[in-house]
């Protein structure tokens, strides 16, 4: 039997394609005088993954995605860069105790390849099948990270364990000298270049497991031996002014990181767990500026409803989304949009971000006394015309704003909220009377943050015609009937670290407070109520402007649905 028959063979067992098709395809291939394989990837029958399972199941190997998988530089000290290269292969995994290696392979046939490679790295090598562009792409990222020799010295180094406690004055020298300190520098180097918001340093029971949280997705790129996690540990506490001795409790500490014109502020956080403690770096960049609403991705009559609200002299605007949804960002981009020298703009952050120019920017410090409540009782007395308080956590924080809204100020804030409509029902449970609510409140905009098709490989296709009917019926009015849909993905390249996103923008829903729905709110209607007559006066949903920039090809379908299908 042909490869071609046992490759049919094995996706009609696995149900992906059926006989008939399997036949169709078989006549094809023979018409063209292409490949099974493909004809089926030219006609979108099964994914290149399917294709690549069932080779390797022909072959009696077993098959690897690398995407996503870090590499300790122990394992690719093994096998060098030059045969790697040469032979399209990349050593993946180790198992200690047996001595395998598992291999990365274009050909995992090879025998005599497979052969020098067991002389070369002296272990007994298990052959896995991968694809090509995936095993070169994984050669340029690992073994471009230049961390192996720095591993191998720091393992002779680390049998004292911790790092010695040093004087302040001496951390500069020792961290140019030191293998552990080239290995911290390069975690953060390597953040910065591709753009991560967080560097998660996790220890396992056999490894140290390092992941980068690159455009909102968590991405392992790295693994360590565990036998340098104490020492990796240590130098990113006396880096961060942390207590080296202390393993038991949590610490927080931060401290500067400047790549080339490049700076970023990192906040640092410990937290003991069983395999030791795990340290949590945020990246903030100094750098860059504060994104314009339009780069935000507000457009349209989100955007026009949005500078309405802020324009008015007094009054309550709400921000909400979940963690991480960008909350912060947009309050920012508004304070500059309105930060001139004519108005006294303070803020109570927990804690502050970004600084900015011509901001008198507070941070919350509960010990001291200094919450948001307290915080904005004070600052009623410093003469404000704008307030921004980080969030509305209780009714006495909430009563303040209200208060601050009533007596002249433009008070700017967050809520943990799934969409808009819900947080007008929120404040009231919060012990907001409705009259109040309606006097007071401009705006609420709810958003989330969705990933960028990356422009260096983004491609066209046909979507799924139930996929297109769904976005017909969300969008409704908003696209003409007969409008041809084409969506947009991409491939995955070099520029995107082959995940076919790069950048963020924001999907918005805003709902202003108008004569119908101060009426509403003066009934307490529900939430639900609440948006259907938001959206039969415009109100454009997060649905629906997440599908509109689907359909500009700035993100995809799936983006849109993994942040914003309730």
């Amino acid at each position: 039997m042909d490869i071609d028959q046992k490759l049919l063979d094995i996706l009609i067992g696995k149900d992906l394609i059926s006989a008939k098709i399997a036949d169709e395809m078989r006549l094809t291939a023979i018409n063209s005088g292409k490949t099974i394989a493909e004809v089926l990837l030219q006609k979108h029958l099964v994914t290149e993954d399917d294709i690549f399972a069932a080779k390797a199941e022909i072959y009696h190997v077993p098959f690897v995605t690398l995407t996503g998988k870090g590499i300790s530089p122990e394992i690719l000290i093994l096998i060098p860069e030059q045969v790697a290269r040469r032979y399209k292969l990349i050593p993946f995994d180790l198992d200690k105790k047996t001595s395998k290696l598992s291999v990365a392979m274009t050909d995992p046939l090879d025998l005599p390849v497979i052969e020098f490679l067991e002389q070369k790295s002296g272990k007994s090598i298990i052959a896995h099948l991968a694809k090509e562009e995936e095993i070169l792409g994984k050669i340029d990222e690992e073994y471009a990270k230049g961390l192996a020799v720095e591993v191998s010295e720091a393992l002779k180094e680390s049998g004292e364990g911790v790092v010695r406690t040093i004087e302040a004055s001496q951390i500069g020298q020792i961290i140019k000298e030191a293998p552990i300190a080239k290995i911290v520098s390069t975690i953060l180097e390597y953040a910065i270049k591709s753009r991560a918001s967080d560097v998660h340093i996790e220890p396992q029971e056999s490894r140290v497991r390092v992941r980068y949280r690159i455009d909102g997705i968590l991405q392992e790129k790295l693994a360590l031996p565990r036998s340098v996690h104490d020492a990796v540990v240590s130098r990113i506490k006396i880096l961060s002014d942390m207590k080296i001795d202390e393993k038991r409790i949590p610490q927080d500490g931060r401290f500067n990181f400047k790549l080339g014109g490049e700076e970023v502020d990192l906040r640092v956080s410990t937290l003991p767990t069983v395999h030791g403690e795990k340290v949590v770096m945020r990246l903030l960049k100094k750098t860059g500026g504060i994104p314009s609403l339009d780069e935000l991705g507000l457009r349209g009559p989100t955007l026009k409803n949005l500078e309405t609200a802020i324009l008015r002299p007094h009054g309550i605007i709400l921000i909400t989304g979940p963690t991480g949804c960008g909350k912060t960002t947009t309050l920012y981009s508004l304070l500059s949009r309105l930060n001139t020298p004519k108005v006294n703009i303070v803020t109570l952050e927990d804690p502050v971000e970004y600084e900015i120019v011509g901001l008198n920017q507070v941070q919350t410090n509960p010990l001291a006394g200094l919450t948001f409540a307290s915080g904005l009782r004070s600052f009623l007395r410093q003469d404000p015309n704008i307030i921004l308080v980080g969030e509305v956590r209780d009714s006495e924080t909430m009563a303040l704003a209200v208060q601050a809204a009533l007596t002249g100020h433009l008070v700017f804030s967050t809520l943990h909220t799934n969409n808009a409509a819900t947080a007008i029902p929120r404040l009231l449970d919060l012990g907001a009377e409705p009259f109040l609510v309606v006097s007071v409140l401009n705006a609420v905009q709810a958003q989330r943050i969705v990933r960028k098709i990356c422009p260096s490989c983004k491609e066209t296709y046909t979507p799924a015609p139930d996929i297109a009917q769904s976005v017909r019926n969300t969008l409704g009015k908003l696209i003409p009937e007969n409008q041809e849909l084409v969506f947009y993905r991409g491939k995955g390249c070099k520029e995107c670290i082959n995940t076919g996103y790069l950048g963020r923008i924001g999907i918005f829903e805003i709902i202003t407070i108008t004569n119908t729905i101060a009426k509403m709110i003066l009934e307490r209607a529900t939430a639900e109520e609440i948006e259907k007559l938001a959206r039969s006066e415009g109100m454009i949903s997060m649905m629906q402007d997440g599908y509109l920039k689907v359909l500009e090809g700035v993100t995809t379908v799936e983006e849109i649905l993994r942040v914003a299908q309730e």
